[in-house]
C-alpha cells in the first residue's frame, strides 16, 4: 500500500471547507437525496437531538459525558470547529482526524456527484451536509449506543433533522439567525420545535414564555410528551444539579442534559453516580474557560447575540468583584447585529477594549466595530490583530501581571486564539 500524502489529505480538507464560500444553504432535502447512497446510517442510530439558541453545546456535551460516565459508546456531533475540523465528529471524545476526514471526503464525493446527477446540481450537498453524514457515518461504523447529535440552524430544516431521536432537547429560545428563522421568539421557536417527533419525548431547559406556548403546542399535536427544566427544578438556583462548567448558565444546562438523560428509556440505565461524574468531568471549551499563556490566565468566551451578551455581562461583573479590577477585553463578531449587544455589556465592565476582526467573510471590520462601542465608555479603544495580542504560544502582550484579560465573540475567534497558542482543545487533537 502506498505512503499516504499528508498534502493530498490537506488538498482535500481546503476542497471541502472551500464549500463555505458558496454560503449557508438551509435545507433537509439535498441530505435526505444523499442519505440512500449511505445506506441509511441513521436508521439504526439511538440518538438525543439537540436544538437551542445559546447553550445546545454545552448541553450536548453534558450528556455526551453523562452518557460516557454510564458505560455507553458515545457519538459527538456539533458544530462549528475551535481548531480542527474533525473536532465536529468525536466517538468517545475522541474526533476525526486529519486523514479520517480526508478518506470521508473521497468517499463522499462520488455519491455527491450521483446526487448532482440525479437532481440537478443545486442539490449538490453543502459543507454541514458533508460533515453530517461524515457523524452519521462514523457513528454507525464505529457501532457507538448513543449519539449526542447537534442542531446546526434552527431545527425543522436543518440536514440533522433526519434522525428519529429517542429524547428531543430544546436547551434556549433567544433572538439570532433572525434572517432564517423568523424575527419573533414564537416565529424561532417554531422552527426549532421540527425536532420534535411524534411519541418522542421533549426536554425544555428554560424558555421566554412565548416560545414555550409554541413549542407545547407542536408537541401536542404530534403526541410528544413534554418535560420542562422550570418544573422539575423551579426557579432557585440552588436546587440546580452541578457542574465543572462554570456560570448560573451551565447549572441551567446541566438541569437540561439531566433531564434528557433521566427521560431516556430504563434500558440505557443511567444513574445518579454516573450523572454526577459526567456533569463533574465535561469538557467543553471557550465557555468561560480559563487557559495559562505563559504566566497569565486568559479567560476565553464565546458569545454571540443578546441572550449570550447578557450571560457575559454578568460574568463580567463578577469578574470585577472577583478581582478587583476592570478586564481587559479583546473582542471580534460576525454581523453587526450580533456586535452591537456585545460592546454594551463589554463597555459596562472593561478598562480597555481591543477590536479584532476574525478570519471570517461575515466578520465586522474594525470601522464597525469601533461605531458600535458605546459613546459614553470612557476606557482605552485598540484597533489590532490577534498577532500582535497573542505574538507567541507562550505570551499575551496586554496588560500586566494580576490584570484580567477576557477574550470574547465568535467562536471562530476564539478557534483561531486556540490555534495561535498552540492549545489542545479538551477531547480533541
Amino acid at each position: 500500500m502506498p505512503d499516504r500524502d499528508p498534502q493530498d489529505d490537506a488538498a482535500l480538507l481546503d476542497r471541502l471547507c472551500g464549500l463555505k464560500a458558496r454560503g449557508r444553504r438551509y435545507g433537509l432535502d439535498r441530505l435526505r437525496l444523499l442519505a440512500p447512497h449511505l445506506g441509511h446510517p441513521e436508521r439504526g442510530l439511538s440518538c438525543i437531538h439537540v436544538a437551542g439558541t445559546n447553550g445546545k453545546g454545552s448541553v450536548a456535551a453534558m450528556i455526551e459525558s453523562i452518557l460516557r460516565a454510564a458505560g455507553w459508546r458515545t457519538g459527538l456531533y456539533t458544530s462549528p470547529h475551535l481548531v480542527h475540523v474533525g473536532e465536529r465528529v468525536q466517538v468517545n471524545r475522541v474526533p476525526l482526524t486529519t486523514a479520517q476526514v480526508a478518506d470521508y471526503v473521497r468517499f463522499l464525493y462520488p455519491l455527491a456527484d450521483a446526487v448532482a446527477a440525479e437532481a440537478g446540481a443545486d442539490d449538490r450537498p453543502s459543507f454541514f451536509e458533508y460533515m453530517t453524514a461524515m457523524a452519521l457515518l462514523e457513528f454507525a461504523r464505529q457501532r457507538c449506543d448513543l449519539a449526542v447529535i447537534e442542531v446546526g440552524l434552527g431545527g425543522e430544516f436543518d440536514a440533522t433533522n433526519i434522525v428519529l431521536p429517542e429524547v428531543a432537547v430544546i436547551a434556549s429560545i433567544g433572538l439570532d439567525h433572525c434572517e432564517w428563522l423568523g424575527s419573533t421568539l414564537g416565529q424561532i421557536a417554531s422552527a426549532k420545535a421540527g425536532i420534535v417527533k411524534p411519541g418522542r419525548p421533549l426536554v425544555i431547559g428554560r424558555l421566554p414564555a412565548e416560545a414555550e406556548a409554541v413549542i407545547r403546542a407542536r408537541a401536542a399535536a404530534v403526541g410528544a410528551p413534554v418535560l420542562s427544566v422550570r418544573e422539575a427544578y423551579g426557579e432557585e438556583i440552588a436546587a440546580y444539579p452541578h457542574t465543572n462548567l462554570l456560570g448560573d448558565y451551565q447549572r441551567w444546562n446541566a438541569a437540561t442534559a439531566t433531564l434528557a438523560v433521566r427521560t431516556l428509556a430504563a434500558r440505557w440505565r443511567i444513574g445518579d453516580e454516573a450523572i454526577v461524574r459526567g456533569l463533574g468531568q465535561v469538557d467543553w471549551p471557550g465557555r468561560w474557560q480559563r487557559v495559562r499563556v505563559g504566566e497569565r490566565s486568559v479567560i476565553l468566551d464565546a458569545s454571540h447575540n443578546p441572550e449570550g451578551a447578557a450571560v457575559l455581562a454578568a460574568n463580567l461583573g463578577r469578574l470585577v468583584a472577583e478581582t478587583g479590577r476592570r478586564p481587559i477585553v479583546v473582542t471580534g463578531v460576525l454581523g453587526a447585529e450580533r456586535a452591537r449587544p456585545l460592546l454594551v455589556a463589554i463597555a459596562r465592565h472593561a478598562a480597555e477594549i481591543h477590536l479584532v476582526v476574525p478570519n471570517q467573510p461575515r466578520a465586522c471590520s474594525h470601522a464597525e466595530l469601533a461605531a458600535l462601542v458605546p459613546a459614553d465608555f470612557s476606557g482605552r479603544l485598540v484597533r489590532t490583530q490577534l498577532r500582535d495580542v497573542f505574538p507567541r504560544p507562550d505570551y499575551c502582550a496586554l496588560g500586566a501581571a494580576g490584570e484580567p484579560v477576557v477574550v470574547t465573540g465568535s467562536i471562530y475567534l476564539l478557534g483561531e486564539v486556540l490555534a495561535r497558542l498552540g492549545a489542545t482543545v479538551p477531547g480533541g487533537a
